[in-house]
């Protein structure tokens, strides 16, 4: 993965970490509203985890496939990302 590794590893960490808080928050019954923010917060921590990496795979794995000529492969697993994404 060409992503920064150490930055990649902090921001899921710190995702985690509000998951666990999470379901701390669900065993306490704390209230529901409290609750959907923390899941949104966690839930912008992922996406932005996840642009870093597909950023990182265009600029590295997409754009060799390119110069090999070997890209019809790389823009498919894309089109299937952005696909799921537009879900």
């Amino acid at each position: 993965m060409q992503a920064e590794q150490k930055r990649t590893r902090r921001l899921l960490n710190t995702a985690k970490g509000q998951i666990d808080g999470v379901l701390r928050m669900v065993e306490e019954d704390r209230y529901c509203i409290d609750i959907s923010n923390q899941l949104l917060a966690t839930i912008a921590i992922l996406k932005k985890v996840n642009n870093e990496i597909l950023h990182a795979h265009l600029n590295h794995c997409v754009y060799e496939a390119v110069e090999k000529e070997d890209r019809k492969e790389k823009l498919e697993e894309i089109a299937k990302i952005l696909d799921t994404l537009s879900r």
